[in-house]
């Protein structure tokens, strides 16, 4: 598995950005496949995951109504929709392939890490 995070970037505060997770290898596609950040000095966290199938999704407390996880099994990319964004929301951000089929929150339930990409965002 190969995983390719994009999409991150400077933005303000309140505005949106859609980060990307492309999976070079194809191998998760009976996956599901989670998003993580990690602030500076801070553990990584989960921000949201999706199953295999689409559904279930699952969402951190502090990103839900904000966030929308989704996947195009086609592409082999799951995306993540950043909507209202706040200073809290600045860290470098990991997508993940977890070992099983569905949505799970703890980071030992996924097998393949990707490179992260960095989001900033200023007040």
């Amino acid at each position: 598995v190969q995983l390719q995070a994009s999409g991150g970037g400077l933005v303000q505060a309140g505005g949106s950005l859609t980060l990307s997770c492309a999976d070079s290898k194809r191998t998760s596609s009976n996956n599901a496949v989670g998003w993580f950040r990690q602030a500076p000095g801070k553990e990584r966290e989960f921000v949201a995951a999706i199953s295999y199938r689409g559904n279930p999704t699952t969402y951190a407390d502090s990103v839900k109504g904000r966030f929308t996880i989704s996947r195009d099994i086609a592409k082999n990319t799951v995306y993540l929709q950043m909507n209202s964004l706040n200073e809290e929301d600045t860290a470098v951000y990991y997508c993940a392939v977890a070992y099983g089929s569905i949505a799970a929150d703890s980071p030992s339930r996924y097998r393949y890490w990707g490179q992260g990409t960095l989001v900033t965002v200023s007040s």
